[in-house]
């Protein structure tokens, strides 16, 4: 005890002083070599208004530690990238029905809750890498395709080849930005994340569309398309994810699925696709991909012959987004026009997936009806139809388009 007041004294002055030599610090805690921070006192960054910050850089202490030198980055812990509101409130208003806590057994493995989750350690700070993101921007979430990664089927049997943290991928093509060596950081500033924006930069800031290209010479795609509506190569797209619940861990046996974050679910999906994604309407009021986000079925497994409902749909949801593929070729016309399906118009005599005679509550994942855009709609009948109809402008574009494929085709083999 008679050490104990001293030991108490000691730390209230390294605590309050506004210098202390780091030797100090050290003798306990060790040394990390030069480093961009070491320039300062340890309690430049560990102490803030008398206040011994144990972990200055983190969201319960509003990184304290770091804004003294990088004021407002404090915000960023206020945005989608801590909050997830988005995911929180998805969940309220479909699993959450069936598990009130559904949300902190399945999704609670993504989320800043330090600056360190992006930048390294606080010691030894870094730019954040396009796989750090990735970290977080993983499978179905933008940022995996960025790199050509598209998530494998859930069973087993496709969890091979190479993989990161324990998840597999299909091998796609990357995005012309990755491949020309660009990171995630050269288009999403953290100013721009800080106040709540998907990014800092757009298309045309870097990029002067060319009149010659035909695509480009049309007002109508100026006017009303995003570029990436023509220039994504492709974006995974996940169409009816079901989890499974598990009142009896050892039925669990019985399916070869991929194990999640929750011992008590699994997740399982009817199909998956990397094509070019449908269109639709985003926020902006522009046509933009579209993509299943998600069409949720839930699945109660009390006994191994279950006989309660299986497969309820508790949501149909889909959301305009930016696919990270984007390439400098694009559809051709008929990758549009005259496609009822990409925009959820498919017609019954183009149907090949019974999903209404499968139990799963709607007739088509391609028919808009039964389903929503939670950030924009899905683009009405009566538009579809005239931007498809064969005016003369369009069959005078559609004859450049494929004069111009004539021209650039290659000889078969060198002379």
């Amino acid at each position: 005890m008679r050490w104990m007041m001293p030991f108490i004294a000691a730390c209230c002055l390294l605590a309050t002083a506004e210098i202390v030599s780091a030797d100090s610090c050290f003798r306990c805690h060790g040394a990390s070599g030069q480093t961009a921070h070491t320039v300062f006192a340890c309690t430049f960054c560990h102490v803030s208004d008398g206040r011994l910050l144990t972990a200055p850089d983190g969201s319960s202490q509003r990184a304290a530690g770091c804004v003294s030198c990088h004021p407002g980055r404090d915000r960023i812990f206020d945005q989608a990238m801590t909050t997830r509101l988005a995911e929180q409130r998805f969940v309220q208003r479909s699993y959450a029905r069936m598990d009130s806590n559904f949300f902190n057994k399945n999704c609670m493995s993504c989320h800043i809750t330090s600056c360190s989750d992006c930048h390294g350690s606080f010691k030894t700070p870094t730019k954040p890498a396009v796989g750090t993101c990735q970290n977080c921007h993983r499978g179905y979430y933008t940022g995996w395709d960025y790199a050509g990664r598209a998530p494998r089927e859930d069973n087993m049997r496709y969890q091979r080849g190479r993989s990161d943290k324990g998840e597999t991928w299909l091998k796609m093509l990357p995005d012309a930005h990755y491949r020309a060596g660009m990171t995630c950081g050269d288009c999403h500033g953290m100013s721009s994340l800080m106040e709540g924006g998907k990014s800092s930069k757009n298309c045309l800031d870097c990029h002067r569309p060319d009149p010659k290209v035909i695509e480009h010479s049309i007002a109508a795609h100026m006017e009303k398309l995003e570029c990436y509506s023509c220039h994504s190569g492709w974006a995974p797209q996940e169409y009816g994810t079901f989890y499974l619940r598990f009142r009896d861990l050892n039925l669990k046996e019985d399916f070869d699925l991929k194990p999640g974050p929750s011992l008590e679910y699994l997740r399982s999906a009817y199909l998956k696709l990397q094509d070019a994604p449908p269109l639709g309407i985003n926020s902006s009021g522009r046509v933009s991909p579209i993509r299943p986000q998600f069409i949720a079925y839930y699945t109660d497994i009390q006994r191994a012959r279950n006989k309660g409902p299986e497969n309820t749909l508790l949501a149909a949801e889909w959301r305009a987004f930016f696919p990270h593929t984007i390439q400098r070729g694009t559809v051709t016309c008929e990758g549009c026009h005259d496609n009822p399906r990409r925009f959820l118009l498919e017609p019954v005599s183009q149907r090949i997936y019974q999903t209404a005679k499968d139990g799963l509550g709607l007739e088509s994942f391609w028919l808009q009806k039964g389903q929503r855009v939670v950030n924009g709609d899905f683009l009405p009948l009566w538009r579809y139809q005239k931007m498809s109809s064969k005016t003369p402008a369009y069959t005078k574009a559609y004859l450049q388009k494929w004069k111009s494929f004539l021209n650039h085709v290659e000889p078969s083999s060198r002379p």
